[in-house]
């Protein structure tokens, strides 16, 4: 993965180019910026440096609304920029005291005399700084003065959605449209997840399941409902049936996240998996008894079988 180098460790290297944003998902809209930084940096025979932020801007600027739920941990953003080419994935804490500095302050403090900087990059419609009073023209400003450039990446559309991290969360919690949400990641969404003990109903109907608790608690998880996925277990991949929500038929209330895991039969309490969300199949839903609900599996792990296969 790229380095993840704290804002306090960081190497002062005037030959950076930088960019700054959430980048939560890195999707086909980041991509363009990430492809201009590697680009740029490598012409100049620069540093390429990605500036984020942990907690997410949101959770600090409005804690009263709902949290916002990650698309990408910083982790995984970091094995996304990897792929990109990215040098240096930069983690600036975002407090309250910090959501007060100004944007010209923000680029003079931290990336000019902080990181170093010989071109800033930055997206079309980024703002920054207190009341997100900075853009563009701050930043290309600050060059002027300071002696760096400042290059503009324009939007990134698919078809007539502007890709964006919300449209692809809404997309997730609203439809669970893993699908659609890959073609704007330009990557299937993926978890991290521990294997809990359940109760073992699943084992007792032929379906046994594992049951997961994700790793991160703010990352996102898609609508409730039945997933084709693919899982990765000590680093060999499986197919799998992945259950979300609250098993009604069993009169559940709490909603668990479970996986069962075809032509597979080991024991494997304590372990993380990785899950990797290919298609949505159905709603969860109630039946009639455990017969009924067997069926409907039966349903599901050949329509699974069939999408994973490529054969659907």
């Amino acid at each position: 993965m790229a380095k993840i180098v704290h804002i306090d460790q960081v190497h002062y290297d005037p030959k950076s180019v930088v960019t700054v944003g959430t980048f939560d998902g890195v999707h086909l809209g980041h991509r363009a910026i990430m492809e201009t930084l590697v680009q740029k940096a490598k012409e100049q025979d620069c540093r390429s440096v990605v500036i984020t932020f942990d907690p997410h801007p949101r959770d600090i600027i409005n804690p009263t609304k709902d949290a916002v739920e990650l698309l990408t941990t910083i982790e995984e953003r970091a094995e996304v920029l990897q792929e990109y080419g990215i040098d240096e994935l930069v983690i600036i804490p975002f407090t309250r005291d910090f959501s007060l500095l100004s944007s010209r302050d923000f680029v003079v403090d931290y990336v000019l005399n902080k990181i170093g900087v010989t071109e800033f990059v930055i997206g079309y419609d980024h703002q920054f700084g207190k009341d997100r009073e900075g853009t563009i023209d701050t930043v290309e400003k600050v060059g002027v003065e300071y002696g760096f450039e400042a290059y503009v990446v324009s939007k990134k559309e698919m078809g007539t959605d502007t890709i964006s991290s919300s449209v692809i969360r809404r997309m997730l919690k609203n439809d669970g449209d893993v699908k659609k949400a890959a073609s704007f990641l330009g990557r299937n969404l993926k978890i991290k997840a521990l294997v809990t003990h359940g109760d073992e109903r699943g084992r007792k109907i032929g379906y046994p399941t594992a049951n997961l608790a994700p790793e991160h608690p703010k990352k996102i998880i898609p609508k409730n409902g039945v997933y084709a996925v693919n899982v990765d277990v000590n680093g060999k991949s499986y197919g799998g049936m992945m259950n979300i929500g609250v098993r009604p038929t069993f009169d559940g209330f709490t909603r668990t996240l479970e996986v069962h895991i075809l032509n597979f039969d080991d024991i494997i309490y304590g372990k993380t998996l990785n899950i990797e969300f290919i298609d949505r199949i159905r709603d969860e839903k109630k039946f009639n008894g455990v017969e009924e609900l067997v069926d409907q599996l039966d349903r599901d792990k050949a329509a699974i079988t069939q999408i994973l296969d490529g054969t659907e």
